[in-house]
This record gives structure tokens, sequence and C-alpha cells, in this order.
């Protein structure tokens, strides 16, 4: 891929008072940056239907880690925008917390039920792998993909395309373990020296980013690796 679409990169949205990684964004900010972006005339899909249709005006939508707060507070803001996007859930974490975030706020993850609740909403579902770990530093390759693959599909109902290096860790091998799990895509963060469509690059969205932060990112993302939204 010579060009890159846009695709806005979340993690958490609810209310909160502590927030040391930046994962967290409050529900009404949520919902002024999805009014931003029907404003300018985009509209936000998941990462398989930006591929599968890269036309002008669609933005992705990604959140990282499979949060329960999805649920209740970001998929009605979807719908009520007809959005859709892509949620990518640690497999092998289903019902549980955030462990990879100590210290930090507990914040609690999509159960089993709630992973076929939202891909009957039509939400698309992605791995973030069995554990949140770092794939470069994992033995167990074949696991964080094809076997968090395997799971994702049996829950959701869905044929599971896509997949997200936690931490954005990515190397030769991984991109080589994640095509050969079967996946169609995967998500990075920043651009790396792997970028590709099993590499690609995602612009970070927290709740510091008002309009003047919205339009600096989606320029940065025109200027350096993207084309024209």
């Amino acid at each position: 891929m010579s060009s890159f679409p846009l695709v806005l990169m979340y993690h958490s949205v609810e209310s909160y008072t502590e927030d040391p990684y930046q994962v967290t964004v409050s529900p009404r900010r949520f919902e002024r940056q999805m009014r931003w972006l029907r404003r300018r005339g985009l509209r936000g899909v998941s990462v398989r239907e930006l591929l599968a249709d890269p036309r002008p005006g669609l933005v992705g939508l990604t959140f990282d880690d499979g949060y329960a707060d999805f649920v209740h507070e970001v998929l009605p803001v979807l719908s009520s925008f007809d959005f859709t996007a892509t949620v990518y859930v640690v497999a092998g974490s289903l019902g549980g917390h955030n462990s990879w975030d100590t210290p930090g706020p507990r914040k609690s993850l999509m159960t089993a039920a709630d992973i076929a609740a939202v891909a009957a909403a039509g939400v698309d579902i992605g791995s973030h792998g069995f554990a949140h770990v770092r794939m470069p530093e994992a033995a167990d390759l074949d696991v964080q993909t094809a076997h968090s693959r395997e799971i994702l599909a049996d829950l959701s109902g869905q044929e599971v395309t896509g997949f997200c290096y936690p931490y954005g860790a990515v190397g030769e091998r991984e991109v080589e373990a994640v095509r050969a799990a079967g996946y169609d895509y995967a998500c990075a963060v920043q651009p790396t020296p792997v970028i590709g469509r099993h590499a690609l690059p995602r612009t970070f969205i927290g709740d510091r980013d008002a309009t003047h932060r919205l339009y600096a990112k989606l320029a940065r993302h025109r200027l350096t690796v993207g084309r024209a939204a």
C-alpha cells in the first residue's frame, strides 16, 4: 500500500478521575469527537469496511482492549451517528480487567456475552492477542494469533479478519505470524519499518483532543502516511 486511510485509535470511554496511561476519553468528549467527524462529512466505519471500500469520506474507528464501557458508552453514540467500528479484544481476558495497566485504574473488560451482543449490533470484532503481551517478546505467537482468532470467531459468529499488536510492538516476525494465522490485515500504532496492510498506522485519540487538535491530527496524517479524506 502506497498510502493509508485515516484510522483513529481509542481505548476506553467513560467518566474518570485519574488516567495515568491516557487511555480514557470522557463520554461527553467522545460524543463531540464523533459529531466533529459528521460535520466534516466523514463517517466512522470498521477497518474491515474501510479496507474493502477505501473511498473518500470514510474513517476507521478502532477500540483497543475490549473494555466493557464500549457496550454502554460507545455503542449508543455510534448508533446515533450511523457509525460502526472495530473492537480489538484480548481473547484470554474476557470478563476480566486491564491487568496490564498496573498501577492504574481498574477497568472491566467485555464478557463473552458482550462480544456476541456487540457483534450482533454490527460491530466488527478483531483480535488483540490471547494475552496483552508485547509480541516481539512472545514465544507463543500461534496462541496469540491463531488461537485468539478461533476463540473470537466462535463467540462473535464473525470471520475475524483483523489483528491489533499490543503496545504497537511489531516487526517482521510478528507480521509473518499474523499473516500466517489468516488475518487479512493488522493494526500497529505509529508508522513502523514494516508498515503495510499487516502493520497499518493509526492516529491516537485522547480526552484532550478537542476541535483544534483533531484538525491538527488530520493534517499530520495527510502529510505523512495518508491520502485526502
